[in-house]
């Protein structure tokens, strides 16, 4: 589970997760409100904690070593050195903002753990295509064709039709396929079916992607009604109510011809005699309805579905046995690999246990197939790699948290059955990331919580990650976006959110990730939320987390730890959630459309029922200009008691299973959108010139080569989105069109 991912807003609530407290040389300082944890409070860090890192005096690789046959030329893709001058925001297009980010400690690590990051890193690059077929059966065929398009195109480059057009590949780019990384919406082209035959027809013939006997003209006729025709597939993942949530979504998780009634009574007979201890059911797997009308799970795995792409990443986990750090890490590796050789979900089960049993390592790897929000039945886990570094210092704030979670479980809101009498080994740490790819880049969570299976967490503990190196990122551009002085309601407002909400957000997204996805509890016999709240499971889930942080955020127990010095902070979070609730989120949203991904849904939800029902002595709205809508927290301590009153509820809604209580809460609350007041918001946004949502470039990490081994890697920041996304089109192409 994850927060959201990133937008250039108000809140932290709008990310995904997290940020560090240790900042990068040119980045924003810190705030002056960020206090240490209470020296009695932290956690220190572990005794063999700096194990993996080199001494101070540690040098990089000799700039004279040999670079290994399969590292991309140096030429390929732009680099630029990490110094004062790092440029953090590259460029912007459509609604994109590309980012990159520093790995602070890269040069401090020894050069066996910088090895074990390369091949972390090879791994999870070797089996990007997955993300774009998972997205479309066609998203393999369309992503080729409109590179060759890049790649090969003869005519005038600076010609209008081909600047839409390179701004529609970099979408694609951006998303994985042609519809909208959030809100799972066919994009409009920008340019015509007749442009798109041209640009073919002055492209090489020979660099499409064509099928045995096809010919170009019939690519281009396959591919037109998917881009232009706004009728053929126009949405992703579809949960509008009423909605047949297979049929009507456009991703490739079902075969065609598979329906959500077919799911559902599919699936159920698997989960009879489940028991307790149930394996994540289609997790893993394509279901497709065969030609007798049988349904049929294709296995994601070796030897299955996507062979080709696990194969090749594989193989580099393999590689990166040599290189682990201690027993607890190897153990959990071993048991990744041997999963994605069986495919079996019990052997997924095992590799969970052992990931969370490892709380020590320094590098720690999220890779194969994990979040559900892409399927509308809340089932099947898109492909991700998340490589990450701990930052050992700004953890200690997250493990002040997780080290009281039982202290927050006991004072939840919640009704007592639905309380967890033993919290069980919450892990928590900030992390750099070194590479993000799949479901997590560009686009990127900036805060993890994982596993997802309901019985590893109440049994086994859960793990729970702050992107701390993204956070700065964010940070950086944010201050400097004007957003903060166009919606603050008044000037009083603006000088609590720029002292302060950098550090809220840090704990708001600590508190969401570390208590929030780890609390509560199902009454007994209760399935889980997949089969219970069905397409509102994941907004109701996300607004538990986001109810948590929020009600605990100007509790006295944070000042008790140090976590919270300042009674305006607290303050400061919420006006910022209100804001960006009611207003600002509403920017990224096109007109005439309602809000349809769930963290969005979360945010409008939790902000309009605390609307409702205090009124407008807890929330006012107000004009701060002509033209110019604000709303305004009148009373902090009875916002707080609606956001308990609301957790209650809705903790209430997933401990029982409740579809009906929770629908109406997310259609009645988390949905729709006031026209009027979304135009205004546009108008506003606009001027600006910001664009909303936010992903990344990855460093490049170059194995280092002496005497045919490979001894060390060393890191390159990139510095051009495109040349990137091309450059892992040459090196990292892994699967076949039709999978």
């Amino acid at each position: 589970m994850r927060l959201t991912f990133i937008a250039l807003t108000l809140t932290l609530s709008t990310l995904a997760c997290g940020k560090t407290q240790k900042q990068a040389p040119d980045a924003t300082p810190a705030p002056t409100t960020a206090p240490a944890p209470a020296p009695d409070a932290a956690e220190p860090a572990p005794a063999d904690a700096a194990a993996p890192t080199a001494a101070d005096a540690a040098e990089p690789a000799a700039a004279d070593a040999a670079t290994t046959a399969d590292a991309p030329p140096a030429a390929d893709t732009a680099a630029a050195p990490a110094g004062d001058d790092f440029k953090v925001l590259l460029e912007q297009f459509a609604d994109v903002r590309i980012l990159r980010f520093r790995v602070p400690g890269w040069d401090k690590l020894e050069p066996k753990t910088r090895v074990f990051l390369y091949h972390l890193a090879e791994a999870s690059l070797a089996a990007r295509d997955i993300s774009w077929d998972q997205r479309h059966p066609e998203g393999l065929r369309l992503r080729r064709t409109l590179e060759a398009i890049d790649k090969t195109y003869k005519g005038d480059r600076d010609s209008d039709a081909f600047k839409a057009f390179t701004v529609y590949l970099k979408r694609a780019w951006f998303s994985h396929g042609i519809y909208h990384h959030y809100s799972n919406k066919k994009f409009e082209p920008g340019f015509s079916k007749e442009t798109f035959a041209e640009l073919v027809a002055a492209s090489d013939p020979a660099a499409f992607p064509l099928g045995e006997g096809e010919t170009v003209a019939a690519l281009v006729e396959r591919l037109t009604p998917l881009i232009f025709d706004p009728a053929v597939d126009p949405i992703n993942v579809a949960i509008a109510e009423g909605a047949d949530l297979i049929a009507d979504s456009a991703n490739n998780y079902y075969g065609r011809g598979v329906t959500q009634k077919d799911v559902e009574a599919f699936y159920a007979e698997k989960k009879k005699n489940a028991g307790d201890k149930p394996v994540m059911f289609g997790l893993n797997s394509k279901l497709v309805k065969n030609a007798d009308g049988t349904l049929e799970e294709r296995v994601w795995k070796i030897g299955g579905m996507y062979s080709a792409a696990l194969e090749k990443s594989v193989a580099h986990l393999e590689k990166a046995l040599a290189y682990t750090e201690n027993d607890k890490q190897k153990a959990w590796l071993e048991a990744l690999i041997k999963y994605y050789k069986s495919g079996d979900l019990a052997d997924f089960d095992a590799f969970n246990i052992a990931w969370v049993a490892d709380t020590d390592s320094i590098v720690d790897l999220i890779h194969g197939f994990i979040e559900s929000y892409g399927d509308a039945m809340d089932m099947r886990g898109a492909y991700e790699g998340i490589v990450q570094v701990k930052d050992a210092v700004a953890s200690e704030r997250i493990a002040t948290i997780s080290k009281n979670a039982q202290w927050f479980e006991d004072n939840m809101p919640y009704l007592p059955a639905h309380k967890k009498a033993n919290v069980k080994g919450i892990s928590a740490r900030v992390i750099d990331s070194v590479l993000g790819t799949g479901d997590a880049g560009p686009a990127s969570p900036i805060g993890v919580n994982l596993p997802n299976s309901d019985w590893i967490r109440r049994e086994h503990g859960s793990k729970s990650v702050t992107l701390g190196n993204l956070m700065t990122a964010y940070e950086n551009v944010k201050l400097a976006s004007g957003v903060f002085e166009e919606f603050s309601v008044d000037a009083e407002t603006l000088a609590r959110l720029k002292k302060h909400s950098a550090y809220a957000l840090l704990l708001e997204v600590d508190m969401h990730e570390v208590i929030g996805h780890a609390s509560g509890q199902l009454e007994e016999g209760v399935m889980p939320l997949t089969d219970t709240l069905k397409q509102y499971a994941s907004t109701l889930e996300e607004a538990r987390a986001d109810l948590v942080a929020l009600y605990y955020l100007p509790d006295p127990k944070l000042a008790e730890l140090g976590l919270v010095t300042d009674a305006d902070l607290p303050k400061a979070a919420y006006d910022a959630y209100i804001q960006n609730a009611l207003l600002v989120q509403l920017a990224r949203i096109p007109l005439g459309e309602e809000i349809q991904e769930a963290h969005m849904r979360n945010r409008a939800l939790i902000a309009r029922w605390a609307m409702d029902k205090g009124g407008p002595e807890v929330i006012a709205k107000v004009d701060k200009a002509p033209g110019k809508t604000a709303f305004v927290v009148k009373d902090y301590a009875k916002l707080r008691a609606l956001f308990g009153e609301l957790l209650k509820e809705v903790q209430r809604i997933k401990s029982q299973g409740d579809f009906a209580a929770g629908q109406k809460l997310v259609e009645d609350y988390g949905v729709k959108i006031d026209p009027t007041l979304h135009a205004e918001i546009h108008e506003r946004w606009n001027k600006l010139g910001v664009a909303p949502y936010a992903g990344f470039v990855n460093p490049r990490i170059v194995p280092v080569e002496e005497g045919g081994q490979i001894v060390d890697a060393r890191l390159e920041y990139v510095d051009d989105f495109s040349a990137q996304m091309r450059e892992y089109a040459e090196r990292y192409t892994t699967l076949p069109l039709d999978n």
